[in-house]
């Protein structure tokens, strides 16, 4: 289908259909166009997903393909954890890698958890001190494992050629897609259940448990919080990066 010349085009990145949900709901019930945008979803490889297969899985875990695609300029937008994201701002100059600033607090928040087998007589979190545990680095995995199975949320990142007024289309688009998904999440189970490829059936989902908020302001205060965080562990992030540089909330100039 021809694209409207209308319509400004933008494109992002999506991994999974429950961090992304918002971004797809939003494209699907014509919400990024009532604001002017026409916005171009690019699925990437996830760990999430039944058929992430070999490449998501072995052959480029560490490439992170998400980000390989904004690093290309094939995407112009995307979001992953706080944590991943908070990372990747701050160390991409340093490591070569394509630009980024924080633009905003995302739509949507997870809960992840370590699982053992059914015989393993682990309990409880506490148990595994001084145990290996295996998760991918430096993603919600392992961020998650590390604050003891606190709650983790999405924050956006997006290059400088993204303006502000763009990306405020962006996520006021996406905040309606959120009030859309928690007035009836049970309406949009079908992303998750094409996802798992017959692994799972709608009537499976407690979809009571998806919530999803509209996307905010990176504060400083949430900054400070997460960055000393990540700080107080040696070897997880860059130290000396300032709020100024890491993050820009043109969206709500």
């Amino acid at each position: 289908m021809a694209r409207s010349t209308d319509l400004k085009l933008v494109r992002v990145s999506i991994m999974n259909a429950v961090h992304d949900l918002a971004v797809l709901v939003a494209r699907d019930e014509g919400l990024f166009n009532d604001e002017g945008l026409e916005v171009e979803v690019i699925g990437t490889p996830g760990t999430a997903q039944a058929n992430a297969g070999r490449q998501a899985l072995r052959d480029v875990i560490f490439d992170r393909t998400m980000e390989s695609l904004y690093n290309t300029g094939d995407v112009d937008q995307y979001r992953m954890c706080e944590w991943g994201v908070m990372k990747r701002t701050v160390e991409a100059v340093s490591c070569g890698q394509r630009p980024a600033r924080i633009v905003a607090l995302g739509a949507a928040m997870s809960k992840m958890a370590i699982i053992t087998a059914p015989n393993s007589r682990i309990y409880e979190p506490e148990q595994l001190k001084d145990t290996p545990v295996a998760v991918s680095p430096f993603n919600g995995s392992h961020f998650t494992t590390l604050k003891m199975l606190d709650h983790s949320t999405r924050s956006e990142a997006a290059s400088d050629d993204l303006d502000g007024p763009t990306l405020a289309a962006m996520f006021r688009a996406e905040a309606k897609a959120a009030e859309l998904i928690n007035a009836n999440p049970a309406r949009y189970a079908h992303y998750l259940v094409a996802e798992a490829q017959g692994l799972l059936a709608a009537h499976e989902l407690q979809t009571w448990r998806l919530l999803y908020g509209p996307p905010m302001p990176y504060t400083r205060e949430r900054y400070t919080a997460t960055y000393e965080w990540m700080l107080s562990y040696p070897g997880l992030i860059t130290p000396g990066a300032a709020y100024e540089t890491a993050v820009d909330n043109r969206a709500w100039v």
